[in-house]
């Protein structure tokens, strides 16, 4: 199954999708910066959130971790 069609696995990918490009963001930054506009543009918003939520985006991660470990 897709994980358009499992809702936990989309929350999955894009809680990775959100950690991965903060941490893209702290390596690169003028990478990440330069392309804000068009389909790079996600991934750097993706960055600002994972950078600005943080703790909210750790606490999601250990969830996500939870879940997956003991719920299958």
């Amino acid at each position: 199954m897709t994980a358009l069609f499992n809702f936990q696995s989309l929350l999955l990918v894009i809680v990775l999708i959100i950690c991965t490009s903060a941490y893209a963001h702290s390596i690169m930054p003028g990478i990440m910066d330069r392309n804000q506009n068009g389909f790079f543009g996600i991934f750097w918003k993706c960055a600002r959130v994972g950078e600005r939520l943080s703790p909210y985006v750790s606490l999601c991660c250990l969830a996500m971790a939870i879940s997956l470990f003991f719920g299958q």
